[in-house]
């Protein structure tokens, strides 16, 4: 089933679905987290989708309860996506002497605030996929590990029979992550016979990548992975519209927003795909937890007149999860004991999937949360090409 066909079913069933407990008191002082975001800079494209879905989060959790009575409230600082900055406003958190912390929102940003809260504190939840805590830290990271969803659609690249492979990536942060990831994802036994046939980098803030298609195109590959989000995203689409080269071609899923697509639409083509979690997979991709939270977030976003992309479930499940440890081990609980009741959920319902932090440390979900999509050109809509894991489905 088409992603947008199955959306409306969800909001047709969603208006009765409360997020947490129904019609609790609220009482006057609020549970603080402090949350760092890219608002503006580079980063901005990720970090204002992201404050919209921490936003209405925050009013579906206060309507319904708060945290054990108390309302919640997600205070919002912006990094500039720069991590110097981010380090300073990590840095007052510390001071403030939080036992939790929500963001940054780039890898960048992420991993120059690791250092800081790595030994003692607080639980920070990244909202990067790029990011790579260590297990049993009080390091956690959104979404499956970059590698993870680049091992998916190198997986369906494989049955597809596309097996010589050129890649893009951003000479950034994320960009190294994203390419290390490549080159992991090319070395699994399930993906063998794959080539690498040409490797290319573009600066983030590079304003044409023609010299790189064309090096690509150069070397024939049978499809390529074009990882960066945003305007750096857009200007490798830009590169291959203009170079009339029509391949198959994986794009980072953070491009995966109305306004990437209001931006860059006019370059997206059929053969465009996409990792994605569970979310995007239809019903029957999912457990009937993992229904219950899409139905969550979906009537939250009904209610703003919106509809949730990549970005939204990027903060959504950590924003949530955080509410729930708070929960279930107290608002002034110690970082200690935060963590812990975090790095021992099990079976918890998210719209991303069925968390198991015991099974996936820091993340809760691994690879086979994720499937790969294909953008609909004129519809503006994905469809479901593989089953979860990367196996190509049959139609």
């Amino acid at each position: 089933m088409p992603f947008s066909r199955w959306i409306k079913a969800l909001v047709a069933s969603a208006a009765v679905v409360a997020l947490c407990v129904p019609n609790a008191a609220i009482g006057a002082e609020p549970v603080e987290i402090p949350t760092i975001l890219s608002l503006t800079g580079t980063g901005a494209f990720v970090g204002t989708g992201q404050q919209q879905s921490i936003q209405l989060l925050e009013a579906a959790v206060n309507k319904n309860g708060g945290i054990n009575g108390r309302p919640v409230h997600f205070a919002i600082k912006d990094d500039q996506s720069n991590p110097q900055v981010a380090i300073q406003l990590a840095q007052a958190v510390l001071a403030q002497k939080s036992n939790v912390l929500l963001g940054p929102s780039i890898t960048g940003s992420c991993n120059a605030v690791i250092p800081l809260v790595s030994a003692n504190g607080p639980v920070t939840y990244c909202l990067t996929a790029g990011a790579a805590p260590a297990p049993g830290g009080y390091v956690f990271a959104t979404l499956t590990p970059t590698p993870d969803l680049l091992a998916v659609a190198m997986r369906y690249f494989h049955d597809r029979g596309w097996k010589k492979i050129a890649y893009i990536v951003p000479s950034d942060a994320g960009g190294q992550d994203a390419e290390k990831g490549i080159n992991a994802a090319s070395d699994l036994p399930e993906n063998k016979g794959i080539e690498i046939v040409d490797r290319e980098r573009i600066g983030p803030t590079d304003i044409s990548a023609s010299a790189q298609i064309a090096k690509m195109r150069a070397a024939a590959p049978d499809a390529v992975i074009a990882w960066a989000t945003g305007t750096v995203g857009g200007t490798i689409l830009h590169g291959f519209h203009d170079a009339g080269w029509d391949v198959p071609v994986v794009l980072s899923p953070g491009n995966m927003t109305s306004t990437f697509g209001k931006q860059f639409g006019a370059f997206l083509t059929d053969q465009m795909f996409m990792p994605a979690m569970s979310y995007f997979g239809g019903p029957s991709a999912v457990d009937a937890k993992t229904r219950a939270a899409i139905a969550q977030i979906t009537a939250a976003y009904k209610a703003a007149n919106l509809v949730p992309d990549q970005i939204a479930l990027s903060a959504w499940d950590p924003a949530s999860l955080l509410v729930e440890v708070l929960r279930r081990a107290g608002p002034d609980a110690s970082p200690a004991k935060l963590r812990d009741a975090l790095a021992n959920l099990r079976d918890y319902g998210g719209a991303n999937g069925l968390y198991d932090f015991v099974k996936y440390p820091q993340r809760g979900l691994g690879a086979p949360a994720v499937l790969v999509i294909r953008y609909e050109p004129g519809k503006d809509d994905y469809l479901p090409v593989s089953r979860l894991g990367g196996a190509p489905l049959v139609r």
